[in-house]
């Protein structure tokens, strides 16, 4: 049987949830690389290996001071430090049973890869990602899956397979009507109080009711909650938005500030689109009502997101690169 690679990014739970809804669309043995522990409900027959850490400080000091760019040719690999030369290691031993690597996202574990002489299907994150590390990875890949549309103006001969935005609950019978009157509020918490601050004054100060979901507030399943707002306030992440896309929301998008700039490339695709109200700036919590107003009288078209199929349609490609020519249906 075809194996294959694929390595979780363990930087917030997005990486996480697009591996689950495209695993079940492969028919290989497939086994996941990341820091992350191995999570519940992982798909039969798919395999977990935690990697160790490569930014914690084990005596040798702080990895971000041991020239982890490598004058800037690379993201991430400080020197001497041993956490990461066991987590590359790690990934080098699996590599004679691999016939291909999807890398979810790393410059150095694609890079690795393909030195081990493994095909790489690498996906791509939006945004202004024109340094060198990100040039290298994409020279070295041999797809490149970008997990949104494909934006208006594409040039003719773009490296990337626009695939559409992947969502675990593409498919999914909505299981609640929206309720006039009620936001769902995405995001937050200790890592953004700035967020966290703004939606909690937004929902003080509104008539309407407020449901808060994210840190401090997970929610394992919030389809129903997605199904049952009439509006929902989320940040411009990759998953945030394909799961509101599934449930067909209407929504305030408010992208905040990451690496090269990459949700806020999402959030302009959004508003170019039509299919939310988009903020350029973080609103004060009057200005967040009258944004909630705005989404409320949208009727957004999301099949343009192209989340039904896209899960089977990033298969496809890693099926291509592993010449397995076989996608489970």
């Amino acid at each position: 049987m075809t194996a294959i690679g694929w390595y979780v990014h363990h930087h917030g739970h997005g990486h996480l949830a697009r591996f689950l809804a495209v695993r079940p669309h492969l028919d290989a043995r497939v086994v996941a690389l990341s820091s992350l522990p191995r999570p519940t409900g992982l798909p039969a027959g798919a395999e977990w290996i935690e990697l160790p850490r490569d930014d914690h400080d084990e005596g040798e000091g702080a990895p971000a001071l041991a020239s982890p760019t490598a004058g800037g040719s690379l993201h991430w690999a400080p020197l001497r430090h041993r956490g990461h030369a066991r987590r590359l290691a790690a990934i080098a031993a699996l590599a004679p049973e691999l016939d291909a690597m999807v890398v979810d996202v790393s410059v150095e574990v694609t890079a690795l890869a393909r030195l081990l002489g493994l095909p790489v299907v690498l996906v791509a994150q939006p945004g202004e990602r024109t340094d060198a590390p990100h040039a290298l990875g994409r020279r070295l890949a041999e797809a490149i899956v970008a997990p949104w549309p494909t934006p208006a103006g594409d040039p003719t001969g773009s490296p990337f397979e626009h695939v559409g935005g992947i969502s675990r609950h593409a498919g999914r019978p909505r299981t609640a009507a929206a309720r006039p009157g009620t936001v769902l509020a995405l995001g937050g918490g200790a890592h953004d109080p700035e967020w966290t601050a703004l939606v909690a004054a937004a929902a003080g100060a509104s008539g309407r009711t407020w449901r808060i979901a994210g840190a401090g507030a997970w929610l394992d399943d919030p389809w129903t909650a997605l199904c049952e707002a009439e509006v929902v306030v989320t940040a411009a992440g990759q998953n945030a938005i394909a799961d509101v896309a599934a449930a067909g929301a209407r929504a305030v998008v408010l992208p905040r500030p990451r690496p090269f700039a990459e949700q806020r490339a999402t959030a302009t695709l959004l508003g170019g689109l039509g299919l939310a109200v988009v903020a350029d700036d973080l609103p004060d919590a009057g200005g967040l009502e009258r944004l909630v107003d705005a989404a409320a009288a949208l009727e957004p078209d999301w099949t343009g997101w192209g989340v039904e199929g896209a899960a089977a349609r990033l298969a496809a490609v890693v099926a291509r690169v592993a010449r397995t020519g076989r996608v489970a249906a």
